[in-house]
């Protein structure tokens, strides 16, 4: 029986994400969207670190894929790929050894079982400036204010105060910020799954 992503998020919601969705330190955040919408990863995890989840059910094809792991590299300070079987091979010689890969098994009745095949581990290819990029600029700003940054250096572009938050601020920090960020944008993401 052919899972679909549906299937596999509601079951990874439920049963793996399940202590995470219990912890009042965790954010959850389901389609996070990276280098501003560029890529999207299908269930974020914010606690002490960023955990992505990219979901391969048995109904999608991997064309994206390499794509898509070229910017969790940037992004993500951990990755877990969860995979239908028929896709396990593939993800298996094209993912960095530091992902995680979970197989999710649709049974005869329907229900979605999971088998850890790789676990995760940090990924040393982070990049602090893409980190950074998950905030708005008013929201670097602000940062950066915190920080003792002089004003002139605040009018520069977007891309370049990413520069500077990366240089100055260490990645536990700033997600940190990300995470109070994220709860304090009260009409930003009505699906947002705080605990």
């Amino acid at each position: 029986m052919d899972s679909t992503d549906f299937e596999i998020r509601e079951a990874l919601h439920r049963k793996l994400l399940k202590p995470y969705h219990r912890c009042s330190s965790t954010l959850i955040v389901d389609e996070l969207g990276l280098a501003h919408g560029k890529n999207r990863i299908d269930i974020a995890v914010l606690n002490g670190y960023l955990h992505g989840y990219e979901i391969k059910s048995a109904k999608d094809n991997l064309q994206r894929l390499t794509e898509q792991l070229r910017e969790y590299r940037r992004s993500l300070q951990k990755l877990t790929i969860v995979v239908a079987p028929n896709h396990l091979d593939k993800v298996l010689s094209i993912s960095p050894e530091w992902a995680g890969i979970i197989e999710a098994q649709k049974g005869p009745r329907g229900g979605i079982s999971f088998s850890c095949i790789r676990k995760a581990s940090m990924n040393p290819e982070v990049d602090g400036a893409a980190l950074a990029h998950l905030l708005w600029r008013k929201e670097a700003i602000e940062l950066l204010i915190k920080r003792g940054i002089p004003g002139k250096e605040l009018k520069k572009p977007r891309k370049q105060l990413y520069e500077i938050i990366a240089n100055e601020i260490s990645q536990t920090e700033l997600l940190l910020w990300i995470k109070e960020k994220f709860i304090a944008r009260e009409t930003w993401r009505p699906d947002l799954r705080p605990v």
